[in-house]
């Protein structure tokens, strides 16, 4: 009998384990913080380029087609949302506080981006559970940009870059 109730309490613990909610992405400030202004052209210190070509080893489901990187940035800042150029052949458009389903041909994932401080955050969540993190913020007198980047899946991070970029003139 006592055999039969440990069973009997593991397996309800296992399906209740099973049933746990998927994560839900919580919407960000749509706020710009007083005299942040991401605008500009902004180029890859090259101390960070081999960080960025390591750190893009990742097993990560679906999340990975939504990283893009470049050695060359064009931030334009608007009242309302953020474009981001990489390269010159990508841009990204982000709206200040949005929530949103976003896709890359037939693979879909959750997103939000907004202000957390200072900072730009853009959260890519998969149908997997694996979630891009990829933020955006200035030094305090504004002549370097800091990107960071990480990919979590299953609770552990796979990838973690961060990379300077200098104001290009």
């Amino acid at each position: 009998m006592r055999y039969f109730l440990q069973t009997l309490l593991l397996a309800s613990l296992l399906l209740i384990a099973g049933c746990a909610a998927k994560e839900v992405l919580l919407t960000k400030s749509a706020i710009v913080p007083v005299g942040v202004d991401l605008s500009g052209t902004w180029q890859l210190r090259a101390d960070s380029q081999e960080s960025v070509r390591q750190g893009l080893r990742s097993d990560s489901a679906a999340v990975n087609v939504f990283l893009e990187t470049g050695d060359s940035l064009k931030l334009t800042q608007t009242d309302f949302g953020l474009f981001v150029s990489f390269d010159r052949a990508v841009v990204e458009e982000y709206r200040f506080g949005e929530k949103r389903t976003v896709n890359v041909g037939p693979i879909e994932a959750s997103r939000v981006s907004g202000w957390e401080g200072h900072r730009y955050v853009i959260e890519t969540l998969d149908d997997d559970g694996a979630k891009l993190i990829d933020s955006y913020g200035l030094t305090p007198d504004g002549g370097e940009m800091l990107r960071a980047f990480k990919i979590v899946n299953g609770g552990s991070v796979e990838v973690d870059v961060k990379q300077v970029f200098d104001r290009a003139f």
